[in-house]
């Protein structure tokens, strides 16, 4: 299963519009990709909307990129002032194949650029991290490597509120369970945002 981040930057009065024509352009293809979850930015970067979509092998990924490419825009088309951007992942091996997000009311988008070298490390630090804090980790929804461009893991979490986040990550910090051991050190810079749903499953 290859994994595709959209990211499509509007602006604040074409927001809604911008949401609302992202999520019809992905159910109109869904012969090709699943849509398995829809955000806007609340915190971070504003005025962005955030589609994570799976499909079944590399190249009819690669054959959905390439048609993005070179026509309009599969989510824009003739909209002025919108942008949009792709990132192709494949889910760390030892995670489930994710399904359309059901859970949570706010959304964390993290982002960690690795160092040369600090893929591997990064995912044998969180294969042993996850279980000891599953209070925590059990709100993960994918943690995925970059294909394309620079090193970088980015994953997906979901909570009921941001008080939620902040009292299970003071905990487990405290505990010294997380963040994965050996994994800080392979990060190089790191973004986050904090997103809304669009959509509901």
């Amino acid at each position: 299963m290859i994994y595709e981040l959209c990211r499509i930057s509007a602006t604040a009065l074409s927001l809604k519009q911008t949401a609302d024509r992202c999520i019809q352009s992905a159910r109109d293809n869904s012969r090709e990709s699943q849509l398995l979850g829809a955000w806007r930015t609340e915190i971070g970067d504003l005025f962005q909307v955030v589609l994570l979509r799976a499909y079944p092998d590399l190249n009819r990924h690669v054959e959905a990129r390439e048609r993005a490419l070179t026509g309009p825009g599969e989510f824009i088309g003739d909209m002025q002032g919108i942008t949009e951007s792709r990132e192709s992942f494949k889910k760390f091996p030892f995670l489930p194949e994710v399904k359309p997000v059901a859970m949570g009311k706010y959304f964390e988008l993290r982002t960690y650029y690795l160092k040369p070298g600090g893929l591997q490390p990064t995912i044998d630090a969180w294969e042993k991290a996850l279980r000891p804090a599953e209070e925590y980790t059990s709100h993960l929804i994918i943690n995925m490597y970059a294909l394309d461009g620079l090193p970088r893991i980015v994953h997906i979490w979901a909570f009921e509120s941001l008080e939620e986040r902040a009292r299970l990550r003071e905990k487990y910090y405290s505990l010294k369970l997380w963040p994965p051991r050996g994994g800080p050190e392979q990060i190089d810079h790191a973004k986050n945002s904090i997103l809304l749903p669009i959509i509901h499953n």
